[in-house]
């Protein structure tokens, strides 16, 4: 069966005619990259591709990140999962903050360029992954909005994040937070291309030197823009999905689900190739 592209509205695209072990060859590779930089979502539907396959596929996409959770026995695969039978406790208590809009990586220099997420095990009762483009949002925003927007910059933190997961942390968990480095980048990130997104999500604390409430309110604003039915897609996984996003341009959350689901994930990402500017 020959491999077929089904766009979809209002992003995305679905692949079918591709087992998981043809995802190994460059071509595939190839094909992969530029659907992604055209549609921001891509849907292998049933692939139930290998772990082993996962990571050359990976590995053929970009340079991916090394997991620090050594969970998997492959070091490039992370495992998502909020059962603390089957990961780290407080590995399982950070991802609590995966039901929020974000974007990956925020609080680095380079945000992950991409994420890839192979449904091991799912659970039918919640967690779907939605996802918002921030391209989309971004571009229907009016011109004059667009103009008081020019300029502004916002400190990411990963406290932030963790605040709307757990809003009465304890003095150990806040001082674990803090360790880890915040970072400033521009409320509206320009590509090399042209190319303008909205860089916002759970872990945008404040806009840098507006007031504290003007600025809450403005990144409210534009998350709630953002997160409107026409720039958004929710996914039902089924067990052997793989779905591939442009970290860069797509918020994404997940739907909240029981702590203890068997609903597993295996995951690898690539390193970011795009300063923010």
């Amino acid at each position: 069966m020959p491999l077929h592209l089904h766009p979809m509205d209002p992003f995305g695209a679905e692949i079918t005619g591709v087992a998981g072990g043809e995802l190994t060859a460059p071509a595939a590779a190839e094909h992969c990259r530029t659907a992604l930089d055209e549609y921001g979502v891509l849907i292998y539907r049933d692939l139930h591709i290998a772990d082993e396959d996962l990571v050359t596929f990976t590995r053929l996409l970009g340079d991916p990140v090394m997991s620090r959770t050594r969970e998997h026995r492959l070091g490039e695969i992370e495992t998502i999962t909020l059962d603390p039978s089957k990961t780290d406790a407080v590995l399982a208590s950070y991802r609590k903050g995966n039901f929020h809009w974000h974007i990956d990586g925020a609080t680095l220099e380079v945000p992950q360029k991409a994420t890839l997420l192979s449904a091991q095990e799912v659970d039918t009762s919640g967690g779907d992954t939605a996802f918002a483009d921030t391209f989309l949002a971004y571009a229907a925003l009016p011109e004059q909005e667009k103009r008081q927007l020019e300029g502004l910059q916002v400190q990411h933190t990963f406290a932030a994040a963790q605040l709307l997961a757990n809003p009465e942390p304890t003095d150990a968990e806040r001082a674990a937070w803090a360790r880890v480095p915040s970072r400033v980048h521009p409320l509206v990130w320009t590509r090399r291309n042209g190319r303008k997104s909205l860089l916002i999500g759970a872990t945008a604390d404040h806009i840098v030197g507006r007031a504290v409430e003007e600025g809450r309110a403005l990144l409210t604003h534009l998350l709630d823009w953002a997160t409107q039915p026409q720039f958004t897609y929710q996914h039902r996984w089924h067990r052997g999905d793989l779905v591939i996003w442009d970290n860069t341009g797509m918020l994404h959350r997940a739907i909240p689900f029981e702590l203890t689901s068997r609903r597993l994930m295996h995951r690898t990402t690539l390193n970011g190739v795009e300063a923010v500017a």
